[in-house]
């Protein structure tokens, strides 16, 4: 109880308010799904053949082009080749970022070309 609720209680100006039903957690138990479970349902739709797009950015603004297919659910493979060192730094930061946030990966499969992928995603290599 606040200090300003224990002197108006005090002075008699007002009771403690007493809640009818109890807070607790036990209400939400039952729909409790960890995330990555809740992203793959999210970005993947039932028969729908999973999708690779390959990106090859020139400037930083096409991060929005890698983002948008990132978030629909489909693995990235993004070739910053092309872009200057600068920026082709910024978008990496960017895409560790996006794959991080969403719960999905990154990783690097060759000189500058990164693979981003969803959670409902996995990669091997052989």
């Amino acid at each position: 109880m606040g200090a300003v609720r224990k002197v108006a209680s005090y002075l008699g100006l007002g009771g403690a308010e007493q809640y009818d039903e109890p807070y607790g957690e036990a209400e939400y138990e039952d729909d409790w799904i960890p995330a990555s479970e809740r992203a793959a349902r999210r970005w993947q739709t039932e028969g729908e053949p999973a999708r690779i797009v390959m990106v090859r950015p020139k400037k930083y603004d096409d991060a929005l082009t890698v983002g948008r297919h990132f978030r629909d659910g489909h693995s990235v493979v993004m070739d910053v080749g092309t872009m200057s060192t600068v920026e082709a730094t910024r978008m990496v930061d960017f895409a560790a970022g996006l794959a991080y946030g969403c719960e999905g990966r990154i990783e690097r499969i060759a000189e500058k070309v990164f693979l981003l992928t969803p959670s409902n995603v996995e990669v091997s290599s052989v």
